[in-house]
């Protein structure tokens, strides 16, 4: 797997991850607001993100890219059952297929050759003009996500109150964390006892 591949499997499951459990039995969505994308954004995308600063619109752009990942994410984890954060309102998959790649249509690429002394060459796509507009970088990560490797180690967490998707490390893993593991365990002890009583 090379750099480019990982940050976008960082990057789509980042994007993916901004639906959380809050800490108190519901969900957090660190996208409600243009300043929390604006703050996301600034924290994950480097390279000229300094000076970004999100509007109304451009929240709605990313909050849709976010809805079609994330139904994509559950038809990508079937037969799993996909997240319960949004299992019951999950965008159809054609139409989820179709705003990927309509967004990531808005920028286009040149193919950049690089190569060197030691390994094949590599071509990889980058911006015609620079910097790639978000929604496209995002589509685009997405994407290649995906269609890539990696897709085939994407899980959802049921462990009780999580909503995350992650990317399992070993064959038993079954929760993204171990506080999730955790959790699950002591629901799972607490549901044996009521039924024995």
């Amino acid at each position: 797997m090379n750099a480019s591949t990982d940050a976008d499997t960082r990057l789509a499951l980042d994007l993916a991850l901004t639906i959380r459990h809050d800490g108190h039995g519901g969900v957090a969505d660190d996208l409600a607001t243009a300043e929390g994308l604006t703050a996301w954004v600034r924290e994950r995308l480097e390279a000229g993100a300094h000076g970004f600063e999100a509007d109304d619109t451009e929240l709605a752009a990313v909050r849709d890219v976010r809805a079609a990942v994330r139904a994509l994410f559950a038809r990508a984890v079937l037969p799993g059952e996909p997240s319960p954060a949004d299992a019951a309102r999950l965008m159809p998959v054609r139409d989820a297929v179709e705003r990927l790649n309509t967004r990531a249509a808005l920028t286009p690429t040149v193919p950049v050759l690089s190569w060197t002394e030691d390994a094949d060459p590599v071509v990889r796509q980058e911006p015609a003009h620079g910097d790639a507009e978000l929604t496209a970088a995002l589509a685009r990560a997405a994407i290649a996500f995906l269609s890539g490797p990696d897709r085939q180690r994407l899980r959802a967490c049921h462990a009780p109150r999580c909503v995350r998707y992650f990317l399992r490390d070993h064959p038993r893993q079954e929760w993204c964390k171990p506080s999730c593991g955790n959790r699950a365990r002591v629901a799972r002890h607490h549901e044996r006892h009521k039924k024995t009583a």
